[in-house]
């Protein structure tokens, strides 16, 4: 028997031998496989970015901001993506999303960010983060449309009225009138929405009133220009005292011929008579140019105005030609 056994083991023992080796060698060539996976594989990289690092997000004010990652693995595996932030939320997935602030309180606060290359083992995650400041800066307040209303009736010498009204712009901002003008004086309303200016002494000249709406930082303003008319009035042409008959016909030829030169004038003669002179005197000499005037120059009696003035020392005549429209001159 015990020879059968010894034959049986010189039998298998070779071939448990080459079991052996081969199990061996499976094995070996398995674990170097495995190191050689371990020697290729690399973590993956991830970088995040936002298009801004400062927001203003008052309260009930929307806000966002766009987060972008660059992820990269190596080994060539899927990315996933997984966000979370400090407050807010995220709007969104994968490498780019939106980052929703709207009515965030100010402060600063962080994005967060964990990228897996779809491996259980945490050297197959990365990790990244930004931050955001929050502000609340109030809106500036917008200008109304200030329009100016300019007076209808101008008169030189008389005071007028400048008014304004305002119309749109942000409410709840006190209306603060700064009113200037460029001519005359305020004299009323300064600090209002109507101001009354003296307008003495500019006969001829250009006013212009200017508004600027106070409490706004950008320019809320205003004007309105008028222009005083050059007064109409009478002027002279020529004045003499007891002269020669000969002279004072020279002198009313002239006079006849620049009143022909504007049809529409009115020709005024004043006679002031002399104080020793005769009663009379002054009236008989107002007949005598008129009659010459109208006579000798063909000139229409109904454009020239007698006038008696008051006595001087001395008979005087004063001639002048009113342009239509002005007042009557005083003697």
């Amino acid at each position: 028997m015990f020879r059968f056994q010894r034959h049986l083991t010189r039998l298998f023992l070779p071939l448990a031998l080459v079991s052996f080796h081969l199990f061996a060698a499976e094995a070996s060539a398995q674990k170097a496989q495995k190191s050689q996976e371990a020697l290729n594989y690399a973590p993956p990289t991830v970088s995040l970015s936002s298009d801004r690092s400062l927001v203003s997000a008052c309260v009930g004010d929307p806000a966002a901001v766009r987060l972008t990652a660059q992820a990269l693995s190596p080994s060539g595996n899927p990315i996933r993506y997984r966000w979370t932030v400090s407050n807010g939320r995220i709007d969104g997935e994968g490498p780019t999303v939106t980052w929703n602030l709207s009515g965030v309180r100010p402060g600063q606060y962080k994005a967060y960010l964990v990228v897996n290359s779809a491996s259980g083992d945490e050297a197959c995650e990365a990790f990244a983060n930004t931050l955001v400041s929050v502000s609340c800066t109030p809106p500036k307040p917008t200008c109304p449309n200030v329009n100016i209303v300019c007076p209808d009736h101008i008169m030189a010498g008389q005071p007028v009225t400048f008014a304004s009204t305002l119309t749109g712009g942000t409410g709840n901002v006190p209306q603060i009138y700064n009113w200037t003008v460029s001519a005359g004086r305020i004299i009323e309303g300064q600090g209002t929405n109507s101001i009354k200016v003296d307008t003495a002494g500019l006969e001829g000249q250009a006013l212009k009133a200017s508004l600027s709406m106070g409490g706004y930082e950008e320019d809320c303003s205003a004007s309105c220009t008028i222009e005083f008319p050059v007064p109409i009035t009478c002027r002279k042409f020529d004045e003499f005292p007891d002269i020669s008959r000969n002279d004072e016909k020279a002198r009313l030829d002239n006079f006849a011929i620049e009143l022909q030169n504007d049809p529409t004038s009115t020709a005024y003669v004043i006679v002031y008579p002399g104080s020793n002179g005769r009663s009379g005197t002054a009236q008989t000499r107002a007949t005598r140019i008129v009659d010459y005037v109208v006579n000798s120059r063909q000139f229409d009696a109904r454009r020239i105005v007698t006038v008696i003035g008051p006595a001087r020392s001395e008979l005087m005549v004063d001639l002048r030609i009113c342009p239509q429209g002005a007042p009557a001159p005083t003697p």
